[in-house]
């Protein structure tokens, strides 16, 4: 069939098995990933098609609105956590016996480290469904809707993590392996062995499916908007470094030219700005512009249609900026967090502008209590608060503004912090122990090396959030406004601390029981610290008068979903919720496109209204682009109902005040 200029070639190669779609949350993942799966499903009635999810925050069901896809077109939302405890119920055997040959632990300790450990393993479980479902050849194509950027990103890395796993319980064989041909002249591999060289295989699997550019294609999808150009370049270079194909980039939500309406005009100028940029910096790819839809995309039928109004994308015009910067609208701004709060929570689904509230809330709060240290502090795994501020910031605090700085914290480099010195303080316990029987400490060195490869999933993120309490110890900071990673990873993020506490609870056991071999006292020093900031951060989070986590949503049903799981998973996890900002809201002007949308936005806004009647809800209105100190301090301002600050700061009015 000759091929079609007008449309993407992932929607014509008959040789792609597997298509993926990433980019940061809100983007429109979903919606371009659900309409690849049935525009395939249609092209091709006589062939099978599947449609996977592995966010954490499954939304592919909801984006066909409860609409039946044709008989050819699956749809599944895989649960990783699922996957893990269906192989460890498979696997445990042979981990056991991996232990027992390979460590001095005692079956107790071992069944204790086992069900603790397992890093990765859930996210590379989940995805080798898919890429069995791909061997298996059962579908002629899966389109896979992924997690947001940041966590996409670590899972690209997830291969070179588990085959350090599998180093470590293959450096626990290693003696038993020496012993037996020592003793008998020769080792035969049994079923243990044989586990280990299926779980490398697995890895491969992953590894070679990933990088067959004739079967998988990545599609990226993003929006015209400075921090997507920088989110979606660190993208690509990952993609590229792991030798993941990527030919055609989606730019999503383009606004038409012609339309007098300000909002739009505002919109698109700002928007050209970022296109030529896109332009400009992936000249290797071909550009797609998809136009902003009146309403949300949703149902077989809007799905069905999504790519009739496609276009290759060509360098735009220039355009004046306006003369002067778009209002700011809020509507029912909140009264002032109350001195006595020392951490705030930002938190809700990729895109909907959590790190944009974040920063102006902290600015605004800087200003209000002048007397007060704050820290705005990232632990989204994609750091877009150096973007935003239009400041450079990284893992060190770096200053802001007067009583306020930041931070973008790197969960990979703190876990290396611990890393680096267990391997210094186990090499220094075995340099101590040279000349005494060789064989078992040449071994055994290895395997308690490796020991922090066994540690749970999530310990590099709790110890980033500790981090907080590290700070707030040294007087440091009075209140934290902390920027979180979207929805789906941060209700795991919620619920790691009791893991890691059960985690820390194991290893404190072994180096009781083992205190002969297990001398550490470094990394025992640094452990009980983590614990007691674990414990100190879990108790900001639960209670009200401290810790509160303000949800930042979008008006339309798949932000209120996700919303829904949010708060959910907040009361079970006894977080405090008293606020829930309701961004991104389209202003009615009479432009067609604005009203039509602005209908539907308010459908959806009553919704919340009826479900979280129970919670202040602070409505922003879009005003163009939101970047840099002054104009987030506008922002700032206007969500807490206060004059723009041209000159001294004014008396604070707390929420305690407000009431009276």
């Amino acid at each position: 069939m000759k091929p079609d200029h007008n449309l993407p070639a992932f929607l014509q190669d008959d040789g792609l098995r597997l298509v993926l779609f990433g980019g940061k949350g809100g983007v429109g993942k979903t919606t371009c990933a659900s309409a690849t799966a049935l525009f395939l499903a249609k092209a091709a009635p006589d062939r099978s098609f599947l449609l996977v999810s592995t966010d954490p925050a499954h939304s592919v069901r909801d984006s066909f609105a409860g609409s039946s896809p044709p008989a050819n077109l699956e749809l599944m939302e895989i649960d990783a956590h699922k996957c893990m405890e269906e192989f460890r119920q498979a696997h445990s055997s042979h981990l056991r016996e991996i232990a027992r040959r390979g460590t001095f632990l005692d079956d107790e300790d071992i069944e204790q480290v086992l069900d603790l450990s397992l890093p990765g393993l859930d996210e590379i479980m989940a995805f080798n469904e898919i890429a069995k479902l791909v061997d298996a050849d059962r579908y002629h194509c899966i389109v896979v809707d992924t997690a947001p950027t940041g966590h996409t990103l670590r899972f690209l890395e997830l291969p070179d993590i588990m085959q350090e796993w599998i180093a470590t319980l293959d450096a626990m064989l290693a003696k038993h392996r020496f012993m037996a041909e020592l003793y008998r002249g020769y080792y035969r591999k049994d079923d243990t062995d044989r586990f280990l060289d299926d779980m490398l295989e697995l890895v491969g699997t992953v590894r070679s499916v990933l990088s067959d550019r004739q079967r998988c294609r990545f599609v990226p999808v993003a929006v015209a908007e400075p921090v997507i150009v920088l989110e979606t370049r660190r993208l690509i270079d990952a993609l590229k470094k792991a030798k993941i194909p990527v030919t055609d980039i989606l730019l999503n939500r383009v606004f038409p030219e012609g339309s007098n309406c300000p909002v739009c005009t505002r919109a698109r100028t700002q928007q050209k700005e970022q296109l030529r940029r896109f332009c400009e910096e992936f000249s290797e790819c071909r550009l797609w512009r998809i136009p902003i839809q009146g309403a949300q995309v949703e149902g077989v039928e809007q799905l069905g249609a999504f790519w009739e109004e496609i276009g290759m994308l060509e360098m735009p015009d220039n355009e004046p900026r306006p003369a002067a910067a778009a209002p700011i609208g809020v509507a029912h701004p909140p009264t002032l967090p109350g001195p006595e709060v020392s951490l705030l929570l930002f938190a809700g689904k990729g895109g909907v502008g959590k790190t944009t509230l974040a920063s102006a809330a902290a600015i605004h709060l800087a200003r209000e209590y002048p007397g007060k240290e704050l820290l705005l502090f990232s632990t989204d795994p994609a750091h877009s608060l150096s973007d935003c501020l239009d400041v450079e910031v990284g893992p060190e605090e770096t200053r802001v503004l007067p009583g306020l700085s930041a931070i973008e914290i790197d969960a990979e480099a703190e876990f290396q912090v611990l890393k680096d010195r267990y391997a210094e303080e186990i090499a220094g316990l075995f340099d101590s122990l040279a000349g005494e029987t060789w064989i078992d400490f040449e071994f055994d060195h290895e395997v308690m090396e490796r020991f922090l490869y066994l540690s749970p999933p999530g310990l590099d993120e709790v110890m980033a959030l500790t981090r907080i309490a590290e700070l707030q110890e040294k007087n440091k900071y009075d209140i934290v406004v902390l920027d979180t990673a979207p929805t789906g990873h941060l209700l795991r993020l919620l619920e790691m601390p009791e893991l890691i506490q059960d985690w820390l609870k194991v290893f404190f056991h072994l180096f009781l029981k083992y205190k002969h071999i297990f001398r550490l006292p470094k990394v025992s020093e640094l452990l009980v610290a983590m614990s007691k900031r674990l414990k100190f951060v879990r108790s900001l989070l639960t209670d009200p008068h401290r810790g509160r986590l303000y949800a930042v949503s979008i008006l339309t049903e798949m932000a209120f979903e996700e919303t829904k799981d949010l708060i959910a998973g907040c009361s079970d996890s006894g977080v405090h919720v008293p606020l829930l900002f309701l961004n991104l809201a389209t202003p009615s002007d009479g432009c067609p496109l604005c009203n039509a949308i602005a209908r539907k936005e308010s459908e959806v806004r009553r919704r919340f209204e009826g479900t979280f009647d129970g919670i202040h809800q602070t409505v922003v209105y879009r005003c163009g682009e939101l970047r840099g100190i002054n104009r987030l301090g506008e922002l700032g301002a206007a969500l807490y109902g206060a004059k723009v600050l041209a000159g001294p700061v004014h008396t604070p009015v707390t929420e305690t005040a407000a009431k009276k």
